[in-house]
């Protein structure tokens, strides 16, 4: 109950006064009228005194034996085992008895309808029914005892629910009767009475003074003259022991209430005791366990400075990231009191972070299919603190019936700031598909400030240098046949984007926007500088609480060479599962006389999607659009489309997506159907 201990009831006019009592008069000793001779007289009782000696020192006399009445002969013989030594304690058997009731099979069990009455005003009957035992025991009992001790019991929730809204003369009362023409049915009766409601009285907080004045009494949203409701009652003093702390009080205690209530007036006055504690600012860190890394990198995951004032929302989001490095099997941070005193007159107070670090190497393995891709196989080692602190080796190995590599990444996470990365990669790839046949070496780096499922942030970008060499087959349009040419690209790829949508994987309203740019060279007899760019924007509309209405655009260009001078891989292509679904992988833009694609300098592509999701499952109807061009910019017409519907399988790591679609438009080559499978929405 909400005020099981300090509530104290005072009826209303002060104590009352037991009426006076009739005064006796008392008969007087000696009085004639009441003397009686004495039982013993006094020379007698003196007499029957033992002689007493002057001598205090004297020893006492014996006593002499007394000498015991003889009994009575008994009216009848004494039972011999009344008479026999009671027997040895091991004797007793202490097994205690077993209840084995046996129930007789033509005896059926006794069936009975529930009726509440009294607490539909109240808004009560379903929180009753859902704890009633009348209710639990699905309208049945072993005998009409049984239904009457549910009775007895729901007459104490019936009461317990009415006071939780205040009602505290509410009582509560069961009865059963027997139901008209049914001999086999019954009918259990709670019947409640409320009563009147109590109010909120005086409303009083004990606290030491706080700064701003008066805060504890800001964060009690209790009013007088309001209802005393448990669930109001306990969460205003929720309210306080939540955002004290957030307010430089980290040590902030809420302690037991008290309410006196005038059972005229129909009143409670309100008494909350609380121990805010000094108040607070951030000093430094200590570690202490298994360390995965030490207390200086500690500092820079966090998102405050010593000297600020306490937040205890910073230390949770501290805790967080900790938690997001997946290093630690087990990692706390607590506040400790230093006693030292600022200048603002703030205490300062250290935080105390407890590693145990969990294991650091890890094995993931990933796949997926789709049309034009075939399938691909992914699996990757890490170790995720190979180089504390954060310092992860990554190495990767994919297998698939078009593409085949490995890779080495080193990446520093939270690599002097918090969520910025560094990584280098190394690696090989061989791709062959039907827009080109690559032997590609790449050796890159990338500084990124990324968003994570922790902290999704609004802008993020990335930044680094790439260098590239690659072999790959061309078609070569002035000899009319495909050739294999050599590429060495140099490039600065940047990304930025604006993202307000609400998820990263599985986004259902907001919107998103990126734009990249890439200057390029590529070396092939003669160094040719030119420009990518590609610009994207999504968005996410639900409607109702199943249905999420989701679309996007995109256009890129290729700015300072010819087609046919860029290496096929750095070209643009449409088509497959994250682009025009319906479409092979690079089936769409400009074709070779054998049908193959031979990329472009420019690309635009739409896609809307309908995505209607029960419990963790989801069916998305969708449309796409597109193409690419030989030309700078992309044009407005010769635009292939596909449709077609997928299924979605919600985890707790994102969805798992099954598209089916087909061309609208389609070209002579292409096929009629393209499936796709793989982890996360389309876009």
């Amino acid at each position: 109950m909400l005020f099981s201990t300090g509530l104290i009831a005072v009826a209303a006019g002060g104590v009352q006064q037991a009426p006076s009592a009739v005064p006796v008069p008392m008969p007087k000793v000696g009085d004639p009228q009441t003397a009686e001779p004495p039982i013993v007289p006094d020379d007698t009782f003196n007499k029957a005194l033992p002689p007493l000696s002057n001598d205090i020192n004297a020893p006492l006399e014996p006593l002499s034996p007394i000498a015991m009445p003889t009994p009575a002969a008994p009216a009848e013989a004494v039972p011999p085992e009344l008479t026999q030594p009671l027997p040895a304690l091991q004797a007793f058997d202490s097994t205690p008895l077993v209840d084995v009731t046996v129930k007789d099979a033509k005896s059926p069990d006794i069936r009975y309808d529930t009726v509440i009455r009294g607490l539909d005003t109240l808004g009560l009957t379903g929180k009753f029914n859902g704890l009633s035992a009348l209710r639990g025991g699905d309208g049945k009992a072993a005998n009409a005892t049984v239904v009457s001790a549910r009775g007895h019991e729901d007459e104490d929730l019936a009461i317990r629910l009415m006071k939780s809204l205040g009602y505290y003369d509410g009582t509560a009362i069961s009865t059963i009767e027997q139901i008209p023409g049914d001999t086999a049915r019954v009918r259990a009766i709670v019947s409640a009475t409320p009563g009147k409601q109590y109010k909120l009285g005086t409303i009083m907080v004990q606290a030491a003074p706080t700064l701003p004045a008066g805060l504890v009494q800001s964060l009690l949203p209790l009013r007088t003259g309001e209802a005393i409701e448990a669930e109001r009652v306990q969460g205003a003093e929720a309210n306080v022991a939540l955002v004290l702390p957030q307010r430089g009080y980290p040590f902030a205690k809420v302690g037991q209430r008290d309410i006196l209530l005038d059972d005229v007036a129909g009143t409670g006055d309100y008494t909350l005791p609380v121990d805010v504690g000094p108040r607070s600012s951030f000093g430094t860190f200590t570690t202490e366990g298994r360390l995965a890394f030490g207390a200086a990198h500690v500092g820079v995951l966090t998102r405050f400075k010593p000297g600020d004032l306490y937040d205890n929302r910073k230390v949770d989001d501290l805790r967080a990231a900790l938690v997001a490095t997946g290093l630690f099997s087990t990692v706390s941070v607590e506040p400790v009191r230093t006693g030292n005193i600022g200048p603002d007159g703030t205490e300062q107070v250290n935080l105390l972070v407890e590693q145990e670090r969990g294991p650091a190497r890890s094995v993931a393995v990933s796949g997926g299919y789709s049309t034009g891709q075939g399938i691909r196989l992914e699996g990757s080692f890490t170790h995720r603190n190979l180089f504390p602190p954060e310092g992860a080796l990554i190495v990767t190995a994919v297998a698939g019936t078009q593409e085949q590599g490995a890779t080495a990444t080193f990446r520093r996470s939270n690599a002097g700031r918090r969520d910025r990365t560094v990584t280098f990669t190394a690696g090989a790839d061989h791709s062959n598909y039907d827009a080109f046949d690559a032997f590609t070496t790449t050796f890159s780096g990338r500084i990124s400030y990324d968003s994570t499922p922790i902290w999704q942030k609004k802008f993020t970008y990335a930044y680094g240098f790439e260098l590239t060499g690659t072999n790959e087959s061309v078609y070569d349009f002035g000899r009319g046949a495909r050739r294999r040419a050599t590429y060495f690209i140099a490039a600065l790829p940047g990304q930025v984007e604006f993202d307000r949508s609400d998820s990263l994987l599985n986004p259902t309203k907001g919107y998103r926007l990126k734009l990249s740019l890439s200057p390029e060279t590529s070396v092939r007899g003669a160094v040719r500088p030119y420009a990518r760019t590609l610009v994207e924007a999504s968005g996410y509309y639900p409607i109702g609480d199943s249905i999420v209405l989701a679309g996007r655009v995109r256009a890129g260009s290729i700015a300072g060479t010819d087609r046919d001078d860029l290496a096929p891989s750095r070209r643009y292509y449409g088509g497959g599962g994250g682009s025009v679904r319906g479409y092979g992988y690079q089936r769409l833009g400009p074709l070779d006389p054998n049908g193959d694609p031979v990329g472009g300098r420019s690309i635009n592509e739409f896609a809307l999607e309908a995505r209607y999701r029960f419990g963790n499952f989801g069916i998305v109807p969708f449309l796409d659009g597109g193409n690419a061009y030989e030309s700078v910019l992309p044009k407005a017409t010769d635009l292939r489309f596909g449709a077609g519907i997928g299924g979605r399988f919600y985890t707790n790591f994102g969805p798992l997506r099954f598209d089916v679609a087909t061309p609208l438009n389609p070209r002579k080559g292409d096929g009629k159907i393209a499936l796709y499978i793989s982890i996360g929405q389309a876009f």
